[in-house]
């Protein structure tokens, strides 16, 4: 008869993956995210859009090349009632959308954050480099004591 081994459980498993910090970090930070996506999409829409659109004639989104002629759209819906239109005004604000995105994340979140834990780190290590001097010092004190006992006790035995 073979025994099975009695591990942890499937739910104390998941249990444990749920508590750890970063599943909470991470689950912040994509509430955050998702917030911070809303501002930026109405930034890129309301004004960087209408600003780039102002080159041409109409939003940065319904800019569009026509692969099979001829391209008309249903202006309630905007779909192509007929032709293959390419959409390149959409893919263009979706990209302008992740630049900026990316730009306002590292200079306010990531650059930040580094400079902070470098401090961080620097500050640690001068504390760890006072802790060491500390020691050896401590260790010359002991090593004196030492040596200076060994002499009385070499000093002492000489006599008799």
């Amino acid at each position: 008869m073979s025994e099975k081994k009695k591990g942890p459980s499937l739910w104390d498993g998941f249990k444990a993956f749920l508590m750890r910090g970063n599943v909470v970090d991470l689950a912040v930070a994509v509430v955050i995210g998702a917030a911070f996506t809303n501002i930026v999409n109405s930034v890129v829409k309301g004004v960087i859009n209408p600003l780039v659109g102002a080159f041409g004639t109409k939003d940065l989104d319904k800019y569009s090349s026509c692969l099979k002629d001829p391209c008309t759209f249903d202006e309630a819906t905007g779909t192509a009632t007929s032709g293959i239109p390419i959409m390149w005004g959409s893919v263009l604000s979706a990209t302008l959308t992740f630049l900026i995105t990316a730009a306002v994340v590292y200079f306010l979140m990531v650059l930040p954050m580094s400079k902070y834990l470098a401090r961080q780190v620097a500050r640690q290590k001068a504390k760890e480099g006072t802790q060491e001097i500390i020691e050896v010092t401590e260790l010359e004190v002991l090593k004196e004591i030492r040596d200076a006992l060994v002499a009385q006790r070499g000093s002492g035995h000489d006599e008799h």
